[in-house]
């Protein structure tokens, strides 16, 4: 049984090594049997931002992302957005999601693969927020 709630594993996949997911996607896709893909393709989209003094929305500008859509011949559906133009990676999400969406295929690897890649993505932000702190001026000492 996958631990996951599809934001969260889909939110891992998509700050996972491309490469890691890619070649995951490939392992897990001979079970799946037809795959139809219904989308891939790159687009632009509004990057909206949240003013952190008034609390306004506004939209930073545009970026480019990647989408793809995949069916499944039971019904089951897959989805990915991720940023830049490598169609490849989404649709190794895609492919993953339609897999976990399952239930049945391979649901171990790709939790194991989510639980490593959750951990390391933990671990990067700590360190990074350890970094953040090290620049802290404290204004009252200055």
């Amino acid at each position: 049984m996958n631990p996951y709630s599809q934001s969260e594993y889909l939110t891992i996949l998509t700050h996972a090594p491309a490469d890691e997911v890619k070649a995951l996607a490939e392992s897990v896709l001979p079970a799946l049997g037809e795959v139809s893909v219904l989308k891939n393709r790159t687009g632009l989209v509004m990057l909206p931002y949240t003013d952190s003094a008034g609390g306004a929305i506004f939209h930073l500008g545009e970026i480019l992302v990647s989408e793809a859509h995949i069916k499944l011949t039971n019904g089951v559906q897959g989805f990915a957005l991720v940023t830049g133009r490598d169609l490849v990676f989404a649709l190794g999400i895609a492919v993953l999601d339609a897999t976990l969406q399952m239930q049945t295929h391979h649901i171990d690897i790709i939790t194991e693969f989510l639980d490593k890649q959750a951990a390391q993505q933990q671990s990067d932000d700590d360190r990074l927020l350890l970094q953040v702190e090290a620049t802290r001026v404290e204004m009252e000492t200055f």
